[in-house]
């Protein structure tokens, strides 16, 4: 029986935790052949070990020169999955320039890297499809203390679009997913570093409408509908996946 992502060449960033890794095991389990990068080759190595069929690569979206040899490696890529994201907490009161240009650095940077690097290879082939990881707080809602974050995966939404716009005659899509507050290693390390970290839980949870935070495995499963020939009709769209938050 075949499966969805059949012998399909997919590259996932950010792929070591959280969203990236539920991604890319979920590309995996249906028949996708999945080049795993992270900066972090501990939580690799560890995905390696327990998926041996995904080929890991330890890789800093953020260095273009990285990501430069790293594409030129590649020979056919049929998805592209953005997952790199950082998540800034404060107005713009408590954002310095330092924290402004990291934030941009990490989250629009990389995938501007990856994307200029990886398009071309979508081009000769000519059919591709990317998909971007924004977030339902980006031009889609506001929510307080996310100033820089928010502007940062607002202009996810903006690549997106205009990725989409400009390659559609080469057959290249280009999506985006807007998760809303997903239970990842990253939103516990935050939880943790609030004074009471047992309300901060609560206050997530309450804020959002179903009374629950998502799973990255929820996002993996639409990241598989976007990645596979089934959303082949689709492109330029940010698909909230949010629990409610934006009803």
């Amino acid at each position: 029986m075949s499966k969805r992502l059949d012998n399909k060449n997919i590259v996932v960033t950010a792929a070591g935790q959280g969203i990236g890794k539920a991604t890319a095991i979920a590309f995996s389990n249906e028949g996708a052949n999945v080049y795993a990068t992270d900066i972090n080759s501990k939580t690799l190595e560890i995905l390696n070990k327990d998926y041996p069929n995904i080929k890991v690569k330890n890789l800093d979206s953020t260095n273009k020169k990285a990501v430069e040899e790293f594409s030129a490696s590649l020979k056919k890529v049929d998805v592209l999955f953005n997952a790199v994201g950082f998540v800034h907490h404060g107005s713009i009161l408590e954002c310095d320039e330092k924290d402004w240009d990291f934030s941009f650095n990490v989250n629009i940077k990389s995938m501007f890297f990856m994307i200029k690097s990886i398009i071309p290879i979508m081009i000769k082939q000519n059919k591709g499809n990317i998909i971007n990881v924004s977030s339902i707080v980006s031009s889609l809602r506001g929510l307080p203390n996310r100033l820089v974050y928010g502007t940062t995966k607002a202009a996810i939404i903006g690549l997106t679009k205009s990725i989409a716009a400009d390659f559609i005659k080469n057959n290249i899509r280009c999506n985006a997913i807007a998760p809303g507050t997903v239970h990842t290693p990253s939103w516990e390390n935050r939880v943790k570093a609030f004074k009471d970290p047992v309300k901060a839980k609560k206050d997530f949870i309450a804020r959002q409408p179903m009374n629950r935070i998502g799973t990255p495995e929820e996002v993996a499963s639409l990241a598989v509908y976007l990645a596979s020939d089934e959303s082949d009709f689709i492109t330029g769209i940010a698909h909230p996946i949010d629990g409610g938050m934006s009803i």
